[in-house]
């Protein structure tokens, strides 16, 4: 990975480090992360450009921050990466997350609020971590159909995007292996660190998980009986009380149902509508305590037609858009969905 230009000066240097305390930066970082590896299905690794192609830059220009479209970094895919137990590529998957999980670090360094774009959510690893590196006392936001918690030996399909929570945790350190590719990362997160919002597909092994450890996770039933706006509350609540701290939000696209949303590998029925989603970014905003976020799982290839990859990709600006304070009074709105063709002057190159 080559960085080239002032902005990779200032990254280096760290002059505009900031203090994690600190409320949210008005500069804003974008990263892509055009990997799949994480799961069977390509297309993902074309997230980042749809999205981009959505309007995304323009749209948080528009908020008067600070952008900084650091471009999309590039992935080596090994050609032989036997499976570990039952986990797919894991020594590609690995090497994928060490490096953004140092681009990650440089950027929150440097001053700026993070923006990852994948990518399938096994790139939480090098995201979340990476955001630790700058800030230790971070809380986790996990928007998401699936709790992500699998171990190597709890899951059914051996996907890493179906492990990336169990990298993190402390307290299942004793029960995952030495995957190959992983050595650099070691867990750094405690569950109670942790809240989980839109779960209604979790694996066995999983709900043993959550329950084991006391996890706080808020199902789509949960959100149906106590309605979104006493989740986020209590969400707050639970991660903010004790202190003031950066929030690291990580939203898979899945978390809304798919009708909305039909653009991604594993939709399931009954997600979250619109507008819990939008409540839920509109809240995290409101804290001034987001640092970093990744929006995932946006696969255009798995579209049924050009609607419906249109209308996944802008509904995932709007959600990085809400997370960065855009108000619905003053939105550019969901249903009508505009098209912008790339046209970004890029500051950083990423080979």
């Amino acid at each position: 990975m080559a960085l080239r230009g002032p902005l990779f000066r200032l990254l280096r240097t760290g002059l505009s480090r900031r203090s994690c305390q600190q409320s949210r930066a008005q500069s804003v970082a974008v990263l892509g992360a055009p990997f799949s590896r994480g799961q069977k299905r390509r297309g993902v690794e074309h997230g980042p450009k749809v999205i981009r192609d959505a309007g995304l830059i323009d749209r948080l220009s528009d908020l008067d921050y600070s952008v900084h479209d650091f471009g999309d970094l590039s992935f080596h895919y090994l050609e032989k990466d036997e499976p570990y137990m039952d986990v797919k590529f894991p020594r590609t998957v690995g090497a994928a997350n060490k490096m953004l999980s140092g681009a990650v670090s440089r950027a929150i360094g440097a001053g700026h609020t993070l923006i990852m774009l994948g990518g399938d959510h096994s790139l939480a690893i090098g995201s979340v971590s990476g955001h630790a590196q700058q800030c230790p006392d971070l809380c986790v936001i996990w928007v998401d159909a699936h709790a992500d918690v699998n171990t190597p030996m709890t899951s059914p399909s051996g996907n890493l995007h179906g492990q990336p929570v169990a990298f993190m945790l402390k307290e299942l350190q004793d029960k995952m292996p030495d995957v190959p590719g992983f050595s650099w990362t070691k867990p750094f997160l405690s569950s109670k660190d942790l809240v989980y919002i839109g779960l209604r597909d979790v694996d066995p092994g999983e709900h043993h998980i959550l329950k084991n450890l006391g996890i706080q996770y808020f199902t789509m039933r949960d959100i149906d009986r106590l309605g979104i706006q006493r989740v986020m509350e209590v969400t707050l609540d639970h991660l903010l009380a004790r202190q003031q701290r950066p929030i690291h939000l990580s939203f898979d696209i899945d978390a809304f149902d798919p009708s909305l949303a039909p653009a991604t590998g594993t939709p399931v029925n009954g997600g979250l509508t619109y507008r819990e989603g939008i409540y839920i970014t509109e809240e995290i905003h409101n804290t001034g305590l987001l640092s970093a976020m990744d929006l995932v799982e946006v696969n255009p290839i798995l579209g049924a037609n050009r609607e419906a990859v249109e209308a996944t990709a802008s509904l995932a600006v709007d959600v990085i858009a809400s997370s960065l304070g855009q108000t619905r009074e003053g939105a550019h709105g969901s249903i009508s969905v505009f098209f912008f063709p790339s046209s970004i002057d890029l500051s950083i190159q990423l080979n």
